[in-house]
């Protein structure tokens, strides 16, 4: 499920967003990474930032990429001494987030 201020934000901004996206695409199809590691990557970049939104949207792509509720775990779980606890707990919390909704 996609934010509808996301939405609202892409649809205002249509030509920006059309830019931004391909620039993520290229980004995300550089180099020798596979695309499981990219993702959990990009999922422990938003948890570190402290990015609620962020999180929920790395979640979303991650479980729809086939990658684990337990990947999606270790890779929070990896983060707690480079990070901190309140970090990480706040980043269980907005993994939680989505996974409740995929109940």
């Amino acid at each position: 499920m996609i934010p509808e201020q996301y939405k609202a934000f892409k649809e205002r901004f249509a030509e920006v967003m059309d830019v931004y996206d391909k620039l993520g695409d290229k980004i995300h199809q550089y180099g020798p990474l596979d695309e499981k590691t990219r993702r959990l990557i990009k999922l422990a970049y938003a948890i570190a930032i402290g990015s609620e939104g962020g999180t929920h949207a790395q979640v979303r792509k991650a479980l729809a990429s086939g990658i684990s509720k337990d990947e999606i775990y270790h890779t929070l779980l990896l983060g707690l001494q480079t990070i901190g606890f309140a970090k990480t707990v706040a980043g269980f919390t907005w993994i939680n987030d989505i996974l409740r909704q995929q109940k």
